[in-house]
């Protein structure tokens, strides 16, 4: 404007407006900034520098207020400042959080799994493989094709009426989809929700294994954990006692390819038609028989006194439970055969199963005991139970018929076979008889090492030279002294050790040192393929 220009009031409070937002927003816009400087560590250059340009800042602020109120008044001193700009303890007053406050100690980490559960840690997990692969060894030997299932399934697979442990020890909750799951507690269930999801497209008979990781809250013994990995064999669609001594032989191969005999495990075998017939001839109900034989079992672990509410829940006398642990007791098929009908089913089924573990050679694994019954209530034929001969542990392995399973979700009745391996005991069953074998070294068949860093990239060729030739090869990634080198191949279990030096390479040439012998001998590099292969003959 020029100087003899009169200003109107209105435009002289716009003015006045207009400058009194602009000095607000660059406070706002300058407070942000100092807050953000002020959340660096207290000790930190960022933390030292943003005192300064906070300082800096305060004072542009002031002397652009000052010009722009000078500005206001035609020059001269005295323009209104606003409060905040002119305080100088503004930093002070607008800092959000105190830096020099100790910040509370981080919560200890809890370095244990949760209860039953385990961690496996590489020896461990050498460990399983080699468990795993006799088991799919053992399978594909028989004929059988491997499945697998969620380990989360819907709570209902699980929730049978009859009195289950199972029921009682699901590791189960409500999702965020409001829907009641649960970790599978076994794998049969699983198996027959995919075999009716098929809808009869399954061509018949099957022959499926799997190896689950299964979940049960319950008790923890030796051997018996919270989670465990389980070995499942299963034959659908074959109603005869065939399918049940093709499993007792693959049971019984796989001992014997781990080094067990018949004097340490044996195979309890019984059938459930034993129970059936017994109580058809007290007068009891079809429909209690899956319920009686889950009582029936559970006497094993409790005294007849501690299931006395529960069968008279069923609606049974004591005097029948007390008739029917007296047949359990029988030993033999002929004892057994005394205290059945004639005609009895059971004798029949149990009598041609003997003669074809005869067939397959395996008699002296398994014997009649008319005790075990098993505790799930799907079973309805044959059960059988593998033990150890010397008491110590618990059941081994354990399976039967389970005809009628099917029929329990709805589906159509197809008959079925198969058995459970867990992990825990057979490995506890295995260290017990010092049969199993040691898998602390990685087992590497080689380890490459330069021995000096200029070397490394020969050390790479190396190591990929055997490699492609197949053998499992630990190239050391650091420069470490032989001492070193030799300790961790020793350490490792490796079979030789390839040092890449100076002198050696110039002939073309590597050393290779055969740990187990303590012999060392030159090798030509571009001969590398062909020594692996020869080595992997011997």
């Amino acid at each position: 404007l020029q100087h003899d220009e009169k200003i109107s009031p209105q435009a002289s409070l716009n003015m006045k407006v207009s400058t009194h937002l602009a000095m607000i927003a660059a406070l706002l816009h300058s407070r942000a900034a100092v807050t953000a400087f002020q959340q660096l560590s207290t000790t930190s250059p960022a933390r030292l520098a943003s005192r300064s340009i906070a300082s800096t800042s305060s004072r542009v602020i002031l002397s652009s207020a000052t010009e722009t109120g000078s500005a206001e008044k035609g020059g001269g001193s005295g323009g209104r400042v606003a409060a905040s700009v002119s305080d100088k303890d503004i930093l002070s007053k607008t800092s959000s959080s105190s830096s020099s406050s100790p910040k509370p100690p981080a919560q200890a980490l809890d370095t244990n799994p949760p209860k039953g559960t385990r961690d496996f840690y590489p020896p461990d997990m050498r460990l399983r493989t080699w468990l795993f692969s006799q088991w799919r060894d053992v399978a594909a030997l028989y004929g059988f094709s491997e499945y697998d299932a969620p380990v989360l399934e819907s709570e209902s697979l699980y929730t049978r009426k009859a009195g289950e442990e199972v029921t009682q020890q699901l590791y189960n909750f409500v999702d965020k989809g409001e829907r009641a799951v649960a970790l599978r507690p076994e794998m049969t269930p699983s198996l027959a929700r995919m075999v009716m999801a098929k809808k009869g497209g399954l061509n018949l008979p099957l022959k499926w294994f799997s190896i689950p990781q299964c979940w049960r809250y319950e008790r923890m013994t030796r051997g018996r954990r919270r989670e465990h990995f389980q070995w499942n064999m299963d034959v659908w669609g074959v109603s005869g006692i065939e399918a049940e001594a093709e499993l007792l032989s693959a049971m019984v191969t796989f001992f014997e390819k781990v080094g067990l005999t018949s004097e340490d495990v044996g195979i309890k075998v019984n059938s459930r038609l034993v129970i059936g017939e017994v109580l058809t001839e007290l007068g009891v109900s079809e429909e209690k028989f899956a319920a009686t034989c889950v009582l029936v079992d559970k006497l094993e672990k409790v005294p007849l006194d501690a299931i006395q509410g529960e069968l008279e829940e069923l609606g049974l006398d004591r005097s029948v439970v007390e008739k029917l642990t007296s047949v359990l007791t029988n030993k033999s098929i002929e004892s057994i055969s005394a205290v059945l009908p004639p005609d009895s089913e059971a004798v029949k089924q149990l009598t041609q199963l003997f003669k074809l573990c005869e067939a397959y050679g395996i008699q002296d694994w398994v014997l009649f005991d008319a005790s075990v019954v098993r505790g799930l209530a799907y079973y309805t034929g044959i059960v059988f139970e593998a033990f150890d001969r010397k008491g110590v542990l618990r059941a081994i392995a354990g399976g039967g018929r389970y005809d009628k399973l099917l029929e329990t979700f709805g589906g159509e009745p197809t008959p079925a076979a198969g058995f459970g391996f867990g992990d825990a005991v057979i490995v506890e069953l295995l260290k017990e008889r010092d049969v199993l074998p040691s898998f602390e070294g990685s087992g590497f068949d080689t380890v490459v090492f330069a021995m000096n860093e200029s070397l490394y990239g020969v050390a790479i060729e190396v190591a990929s030279k055997l490699r492609a030739s197949g053998q499992t090869v630990d190239l050391i990634l650091e420069n470490k002294k032989p001492k070193w080198v030799f300790k961790h191949a020793s350490r490792n279990e490796a079979k030789y050790c390839v040092i890449v030096a100076a002198d050696e390479y110039e002939n073309g040439e590597v050393s290779v040192k055969d740990l187990a012998l303590g012999e060392q001998t030159p090798v030509k590099i571009d001969a590398l393929s062909e020594w692996a292969e020869n080595v992997s003959r011997q």
